[in-house]
């Protein structure tokens, strides 16, 4: 049964918090953990949906997981330790997981060597096409429903070099390419039209891999095996973001978060902010300026104050570094002076709802002014929201969206499908409760 949960205007917000562990960052050292020849032990790994639907994965191709106190240990046999799976993987509601996998899936040769991977309902709409079309070039095989949709079988197969060019900036897909170049017979490289996230690239020159990037190309080579020692897992700025927006949409409201996560290509919301009038105070990672691949994920506190906000235009080569808080910048426009527009965010129609849509039906039925466009949303300051009954369709990001905007809003808002905030953020609730 879905969860009803109303929000009230919130008085001011105040109080020190650290939000959950990232999730990228856990998908990702937990498939690279058991690529690894010897055990890796992941601190401060996120639990929740999404990422334990990555653990449970891993359990179905053979890899040992143990939960400890103090760290998830995964215990992998190496590169091409996969065993066969006796029924389909369940990638539940991760997107990141069903891109991500196929790339080590699609590099192991022999007879069996097949695998079925399947999700829920959102992530059945979700298409595979992007990675199937690379991983095919390098002589694996896909086949999926209608010839894009899950679920689909990948077979594994001898991978050949590549060089690839993203249509498309996508730091899922550019992953999957470059885990299968680790199994690949020569280079694989990917080209993008524009930076996205990069901690594969990092985790993998952790572990000892040869990893080259020139300008937007970025290249590896296979190797004989991983050795990534361990990996402690920052906090989830995606989902700090939502603990910024209402600090700076609730008049009087102080913030303090701990330990975020603040690489440079994850950050970009926090730039916006600062551009539309908020006072974010960090150690903010600055834009690389060589070709040299950083290995670590820097982490600062953030320190914020709201106040006046003034609207502001986000460009296509924005979007992939704040894919997953466009929403909340939609919502920041309802407030601020003037007009807010998102270009270049196409992306966000693939999601795990239609996501220009769904925050466009929503916010207007809380009284704003928005209109959808092909590629994102323009939209005019009112001073704020009224309040109203918003849906959050099953996505986690449209569900704490609404409960953001009932704190900011003058007669609250009411999230039908609360419940849907355990994928990413499974305090979220508790966490709002301390600080309103």
């Amino acid at each position: 049964m879905r969860r009803r949960v109303h929000f009230h205007p919130a008085a001011r917000l105040r109080g020190e918090l650290e939000p959950p562990p990232d999730k990228s960052i856990s998908h990702r050292a937990a498939l690279l953990g058991a690529m690894s020849e010897e055990p890796v032990p992941i601190h401060n790994y996120l639990d929740a949906a999404d990422t334990n639907s990555t653990l449970n994965a891993l359990r179905t191709v053979g890899v040992a997981v143990e939960r400890r106190p103090d760290a998830v240990i995964v215990r992998g046999g190496g590169l091409r330790a996969v065993e066969p799976a006796g029924e389909a993987i369940d990638v539940g509601n991760s997107g990141t997981l069903m891109r991500l996998l196929p790339g080590w899936l699609a590099g192991q040769e022999g007879d069996d060597c097949r695998w079925t991977l399947d999700g829920d309902e959102s992530i059945r709409r979700r298409p595979v096409d992007r990675i199937a079309e690379p991983l095919g070039m390098m002589g694996a095989r896909v086949e999926a429903r209608e010839g894009r949709f899950p679920p689909f079988t990948v077979y594994g197969a001898r991978l050949n070099a590549l060089d690839y060019e993203l249509p498309v900036a996508s730091a899922q897909v550019k992953s999957c390419i470059l885990i299968a170049g680790l199994l690949a017979h020569g280079e694989v490289a990917v080209t993008e039209p524009t930076p996205s996230r990069d901690h594969t690239e990092r985790l993998l020159a952790r572990a000892g891999v040869g990893i080259e990037r020139r300008g937007p190309r970025v290249a590896v080579t296979n190797v004989d095996e991983l050795e990534l020692d361990h990996v402690t897992v920052p906090g989830d700025l995606s989902s700090a973001a939502f603990l910024l927006a209402a600090g700076v949409l609730v008049p009087g409201s102080r913030l303090l978060l701990h330990n975020v996560g603040v690489n440079w290509t994850r950050a970009g919301f926090v730039r916006i902010l600062q551009r539309m009038g908020a006072v974010v105070l960090g150690d903010l990672e600055p834009p690389p300026t060589g070709p040299d691949i950083r290995a670590e994920e820097p982490v600062s506190d953030l320190d914020l104050r709201a106040g006046p906000l003034v609207g502001t235009v986000v460009e296509p080569d924005e979007v992939p570094l704040t894919i997953d808080e466009l929403p909340l910048v939609a919502l920041l426009g309802c407030f601020a002076e003037g007009e807010t527009v998102v270009h270049g965010a196409a992306e966000l129609r693939l999601k795990e709802s239609d996501r220009i849509a769904a925050v466009v039906e929503g916010l207007r039925g809380l009284g704003a002014e928005i209109e959808a466009t092909e590629d994102g949303f323009a939209v005019t300051g009112t001073g704020g929201l009224e309040g109203g009954t918003i849906d959050s369709g099953g996505d986690h990001r449209l569900a704490m969206l609404g409960a953001v905007a009932g704190l900011a809003s003058r007669l609250g808002v009411t999230v039908e499908g609360m419940d849907a905030a355990a994928v990413s953020y499974p305090l979220f609730l508790e966490h709002i409760g301390t600080l309103a």
